[in-house]
C-alpha cells in the first residue's frame, strides 16, 4: 500500500528549469556529497533545499566545503508552500540515498510537478520509480551522471501521467477500499440492499439495511 497525494497539491510544470535540485536532510544517509559531484561534473546548478538536525552536524561540517562551489546553492530549509515551485522548475531531482530508504516521499513530490528523478537504487526506490518514464535508476555516481544527461529528454507530462497512477489519493484511498472488502469477503463494489424497488446502502455497523422513507430516503430500523 503506497501514499498518495492529492492531485492538486503539486502543480504540473511543463517546462523544466536549468538547475538540478536536491531536497531533504544534509546527512550521511541522504548523501548530498553525491548530488554535488554529479552536478559539478555536468557543469550544472545544483540547489539544495535541507535541514541539518542536531544529530547531523558532524556530517554537515564535513561537506560544508563543498557548497563553495559556484554551481551549488544552499537555500537552507523550505516549507511545504515553497515545494512547488523549488521541485517544479527543477531540471531533475537527484536522490542520491546510501540507505534502504522505506519511501521517499520527496520522489514522488517530484513526479507531481512533472519532475523527473535520478535515484540511486536503494530501499523503496525501485518500488517507486519506473526507469525511464519518471527518471532513472543507478548504482554508481558515474551511471548517474550518465543518467542525468538522459533524464532531460524525458517527457515531463508522461512524469505526472505515472504519478497520477501510482500515488495519487485516489488511488490510496481505492487500493484501501479494495483491501477492506478482500478482509470481510465482500466485492470492490459497495454493498447495496434492494428494498421495494429501491437500493439503498447496508448499515455500517449491524448489517442491517436501511428502510426507505416516503421521500425516497432512508432510516435506519
Amino acid at each position: 500500500m503506497y501514499h498518495g497525494l492529492p492531485r492538486d497539491l503539486f502543480r504540473f510544470h511543463p517546462e523544466p528549469g536549468r538547475y538540478l535540485a536536491f531536497l531533504g536532510r544534509i546527512s550521511r544517509e541522504k548523501r548530498v556529497d553525491r548530488a554535488i559531484a554529479i552536478a559539478t561534473r555536468l557543469g550544472m546548478p545544483l540547489k539544495i533545499a535541507a535541514k541539518v538536525d542536531r544529530a547531523d552536524q558532524a556530517y554537515y561540517d564535513e561537506v560544508k566545503p563543498l557548497f563553495d562551489h559556484p554551481l551549488v546553492e544552499f537555500v537552507g530549509e523550505i516549507n511545504e508552500t515553497e515545494k512547488d515551485r523549488f521541485l517544479g522548475e527543477a531540471a531533475a531531482l537527484l536522490f542520491p540515498i546510501d540507505w534502504p530508504e522505506p519511501f521517499g516521499l520527496v520522489m514522488v513530490e517530484a513526479m507531481a510537478c512533472g519532475t523527473p528523478v535520478v535515484a540511486f537504487r536503494q530501499g523503496s526506490v525501485p518500488e517507486v520509480m519506473k526507469d525511464g518514464v519518471s527518471g532513472f535508476m543507478v548504482d554508481s555516481v558515474d551511471q548517474a551522471v550518465l543518467a542525468t544527461e538522459r533524464v532531460l529528454a524525458l517527457p515531463r507530462r508522461r512524469c505526472r501521467e505515472y504519478f497520477e497512477r501510482r500515488f495519487s489519493a485516489e488511488r490510496m484511498a481505492r487500493d484501501y477500499v479494495e483491501v477492506y472488502h478482500q478482509r470481510i469477503g465482500e466485492t470492490v463494489e459497495p454493498a447495496v440492499a434492494s428494498i421495494g424497488g429501491r437500493r439503498a446502502h447496508v448499515g455500517p455497523v449491524d448489517g442491517e439495511p436501511l428502510a426507505p422513507l416516503a421521500g425516497g430516503a432512508a432510516e435506519a430500523p
